[in-house]
Formats: C-alpha cells, structure tokens, sequence
C-alpha cells in the first residue's frame, strides 16, 4: 500500500483539509499521513478562526513521516503564511518525495483568505516549481497568471501559459465556470499537450471540501501507478461521486467518500 502525506490544515469541519485528504485516502487504498500546519475553527459556513502552527513543528512533522515511512507521494493544501511555505520547501529539498501535488489553497469556500498576501510570493517562488502538478481553482489561477479567466478558451490558455512559466504540470480545476451542462477540467502538462476532462454538472448543495478532496485522490492515484492524464480523470470522477453520495449532516450536505471509494 503506498503511503502518501498531506501537508495541509486541520478542518475542525471536517469537510476540507488534513481531515478531507485522510478520508480519500482511505477510500483510494493507500495509507495516509500528515503534516498539519494551521488549525482552523470552521464549518461549511464560516472560518472563525485559524492558529498557525510554528514552522520548526511543520518541519518536525515532515522529517517524523519522512523518517517512518516510504513516502510515495505528498500534496499541499493551506500553507498559510511565508514561514510555513519555507519550511516545507526546505522539508522537500531534505526529504525529496517522487510525486509532489500542489492544491494552491487561497480562499475557503465561505470566503475566508486561507493564504496570506506574503506568502503567494514565497509559494510561487518555493513551491510550484518543485511540483508534479499543480491545481488551481479559476480564482487561483487568476491570481497565479495575473489574468481573468471568464471562459474555456481561456481555461486553457491560461492552463498552457502556467505550465510553461513554471515547468511543470497544471489542473485548472473548472467547476467556478458556471455556464455549460459540465464541469470541464483542462490538463496542461510542460511538454505542451493539453487534455480536458469532463463531468456532467450536478446540482450540489454544498462543494466544501472539494478541491481538497481532488488534489488528495490525484495524489494517491498517482502513487498508486496511474499516469497523470489517468489520475486526473480518475480524481474528477472521485470527486463527482462524493458529491452525488452527499447527505445531510445537520445543516450541511458533505462529502461521501467512503461511498465514493
């Protein structure tokens, strides 16, 4: 079973985050572990809180796993600040992993900014350059290539454009595009091919948790063997069976990822 770690923040929720990326561990095959950088006060509807962890504990954290296990692959959520970005990036250069994706994790679901303005510098300049694969959502894509993004022409041109400045491949993830029966994912890999993905739009009552939960199956998919355009499809369609198995929880409808396992 290989043994893939999530270096993100804790979901008090339990719909996004460390907590997110366990659980579709656990429903992909491989054995998950972590290192938490933030803890966060949060539900669907809000983030009331967050408490980063001292960058020297997310190095520790990193080393302790990297130490234990045979690390096959690892992914990045919230980083939350510069210092975090750096040492996790001084943890990958002293604990280098095959397969590295990168969910460049911005702003929550509810609005709330998961990454401070300091750190988009430090994780461009540290982080992207080292991954596999990179996964944006449009709002972060817009951010990473200083463009706006209102159409599928322009989901692919700005998925191409990103591959090529930072060599190395890019997921702009499309389910912020609102118009069209389907979601469309584009892959742009730094050789230049493009691939799109598609998945019929489904009527959810909530997507928490959902880019978390992408950037987690493509990393276990990925350390389970599957090529990057298979791993993709494979996550997409991960993704789109844990929303169509949602039930309500109280006020809220999260994922099902034992279901979609």
């Amino acid at each position: 079973m290989p043994v893939v770690l999530t270096i993100a923040g804790s979901d008090s929720g339990g719909g996004a985050g460390i907590q997110a990326d366990l659980k579709t561990f656990e429903a992909t095959g491989v054995f998950g572990t972590s290192a938490i950088t933030c803890v966060t006060a949060q539900n669907p509807d809000a983030v009331t809180g967050v408490q980063a962890l001292d960058p020297d504990m997310v190095k520790r954290q990193i080393a302790a796993v990297c130490a234990g296990f045979p690390v096959a692959a690892a992914k990045t959520g919230m980083l939350y600040s510069a210092g975090i970005v750096r040492a996790v990036a001084e943890s990958l250069s002293e604990h280098p992993v095959g397969i590295l994706v990168v969910d460049p994790v911005m702003v929550a679901t509810s609005g709330a900014r998961l990454l401070r303005d300091d750190a988009v510098s430090a994780l461009r300049e540290l982080i992207l350059p080292r991954a596999t694969v990179v996964t944006p959502n449009v709002p972060e894509a817009e951010v990473l290539a200083g463009c706006t993004i209102r159409t599928p022409a322009d989901v692919r041109s700005s998925a191409a454009r990103l591959a090529v400045e930072f060599r190395t491949a890019f997921v702009l993830k499309g389910g912020h595009m609102e118009s069209g029966a389907d979601v469309v994912d584009v892959l742009a890999e730094k050789d230049g091919r493009i691939f799109d993905f598609r998945t019929p739009r489904l009527n959810a009552r909530e997507t928490h948790g959902t880019g978390c939960t992408f950037s987690a199956a493509l990393a276990a998919y990925l350390a389970l063997g599957s090529s990057l355009p298979e791993a993709v499809g494979k996550a997409q369609s991960f993704v789109a069976r844990a929303l169509e198995s949602a039930v309500p929880e109280g006020r809220h409808s999260p994922l099902a990822w034992k279901k979609a396992g």
